[in-house]
């Protein structure tokens, strides 16, 4: 998402309207602000109603849900109200013990955390969960929360689909197209409610959410741009947080929402997909891509070029490629089934590759949404450039020498340049000293979806603010995962209120173990990050 001087002149970027107070004004007296007010004295007085959880959830007895009613516009917290499904477990430990409610969200935007309270049961959260109720939730827009569609699923998971690295001037024609249509097939499904779906909403709904818990101060936890709320709650209701993480950090500066932080995203993506043809090089005599980075691109590049021309098993083409290896960018507990499934499909066995790009049909409502959900909320919450002039040359720019994701991004990106929605200016995040706890900000140095800069960033803006960094290592979300130097900073901040000074470093997580299909030894793992994966 982000890169230094490639962006050109943001002069042709319209701002449609500002719904969103200017930075460094927050007024505490606006319409918004008494609305969620409002809404959070009735949710508190209200409560939320657990009870068996809707078999769509796939969540087991263990686990209870409920909703909680938050307004669509907090301007008018007497009008529409939407539901926001939530799930809880409730803390494992004896009363005595107990610190409350710990809610969790993974990002996106477009990310659900119900399954959340089964981490329960994993080793690096138990004594947490003893502690705290672990409570997911499905924010506005996702699955059951007023879900928010722009596209027929059927249409939007079509395979295979093509990934060209140096788009044809009849190709960027056929993009623009497409994203002219999506972006009003999203007006056209929500109508006058797209405008409501914006990270500001989502931190007010987080304040109606906490008061819904019982809660007189928020015990939070958000990972990737669920960072980004979270720091938007941080300035909004500083009063109202107790404890909170920000796991691998969105930059919040302001001139870097959207647009920005999705182009210097693409360079944070090179040098990851550049650590995992290292690690496959390193490991040539398992996997036979190459001794070097370059040959193992030169075998990457092959496998691409043969399915632009014939899809294995009739599904997977370029794009699904394209997706699948994206995801080794993020955890590195991806890189040998990845490595294994190129390497078998040079041999001629196609069918690793298959199993692991192949869209599943039974995912497409949730992938539709997701993607809907995030195109809203990225598009309403901050100028975008219009011209697609500006697109093509900021990112024909980039891709000269981060190739990997750079035009992937802009295509899911595009819907935002012709946004029928009125777009917001991004507010200035930041607490003045002393007006909030002390939190804790987790992020691996090679983090590729949010790259370290944001991290430090988000620290210079939240007084009295801590950094963990993992040393040398690019895992998207580290919290409650592989390295345990991470995870006990976690657990002594979260259990008792214990930090480092003011920054902390861990070495890296061991790398991934390489593994091929003649050594019986790859399928797919259990859980490949600590936690799913976020955008």
């Amino acid at each position: 998402m982000r890169a230094v001087a490639l962006y050109g002149t943001l002069g042709s970027v319209v701002l449609s309207a500002l719904t969103a107070a200017p930075a460094g004004s927050l007024d505490t007296r606006t319409a918004e602000t008494r609305g969620t007010a409002v809404a959070a004295s009735r949710a508190g007085a209200a409560g939320i109603s657990f009870g068996r959880c809707a078999a769509v959830e796939a969540l087991p007895p263990s686990v209870e849900c409920g909703t909680v009613k938050v307004p669509l516009d907090y301007a008018k917290p007497d009008g529409r109200t939407i539901e926001l499904t939530v799930s809880r477990r409730r803390a494992s430990g004896p009363a005595a013990e107990r610190q409350g409610a710990f809610v969790f969200n993974p990002g996106g935007p477009g990310a659900s955390s119900m399954y959340f309270p089964m981490v329960s049961e994993m080793p690096e959260w138990k004594r947490i969960a003893r502690a705290y109720d672990i409570v997911g939730y499905a924010p506005r827009g996702v699955g059951r929360s007023a879900p928010l569609s722009c596209q027929d699923p059927a249409d939007f998971a079509k395979a295979p689909t093509q990934a060209p690295a140096e788009p044809s001037e009849s190709y960027k024609k056929e993009r623009v197209a497409r994203a002219k249509a999506y972006a009003q097939g999203c007006a056209r499904d929500a109508g006058p409610a797209l405008r409501h779906y914006t990270s500001l909403n989502n931190a007010r709904d987080l304040d109606v959410l906490r008061a819904a818990l019982g809660e007189k101060k928020l015990t939070y936890m958000g990972a990737s741009y669920g960072t980004y709320f979270g720091a938007l709650y941080a300035t909004l209701f500083p009063g109202h947080v107790r404890r909170m993480v920000f796991d691998s950090a969105v930059n919040p500066d302001p001139d870097q929402i959207w647009y920005r932080n999705n182009l210097d995203q693409n360079l944070a993506f090179e040098r990851r997909w550049a650590d995992f043809r290292a690690w496959t090089a390193k490991h040539d005599k398992v996997y036979h891509l190459g001794a070097t980075p370059g040959e193992v691109l030169e075998s990457y590049e092959r496998v691409r070029a043969r399915l632009a021309h014939q899809p294995a098993g009739g599904k997977v083409g370029p794009g699904q490629l394209q997706a699948a290896f994206l995801k080794a960018g993020y955890y590195d507990d991806y890189w040998a089934q990845r490595a294994t499934a190129l390497s078998e499909y040079l041999r001629g066995n196609p069918k690793p590759l298959v199993d692991q790009a192949s869209p599943q049909p039974e995912a497409a409502w949730d992938d539709e949404n997701g993607n809907a959900v995030y195109t809203a909320v990225e598009c309403n919450d901050a100028p975008w450039p219009t011209d697609w002039k500006v697109w093509d040359r900021d990112n024909t720019r980039i891709a000269r020498t981060a190739p990997f994701e750079t035009w992937d991004n802009a295509w899911m990106n595009l819907p935002c340049a012709y946004w029928p929605a009125p777009r917001q200016r991004p507010v200035d995040i930041r607490t003045a000293e002393g007006a909030l706890p002390t939190t804790l900000i987790l992020a691996a140095e090679r983090d590729a979806a949010t790259p370290y800069e944001g991290a430090l960033e988000l620290q210079r803006r939240l007084e009295g603010s801590v950094l963990v960094t993992e040393r040398d290592a690019g895992t998207h979300g580290i919290g409650g995962g592989a390295n345990a130097c991470v995870n006990g900073y976690l657990e002594d901040y979260l259990l008792h209120g214990k930090t480092p000074v003011r920054r902390a470093a861990c070495a890296p997580h061991p790398e991934p173990d390489p593994v091929s299909l003649e050594r019986r030894a790859v399928v797919e793992p259990g859980v490949v990050p600590a936690l799913p994966p976020v955008v």
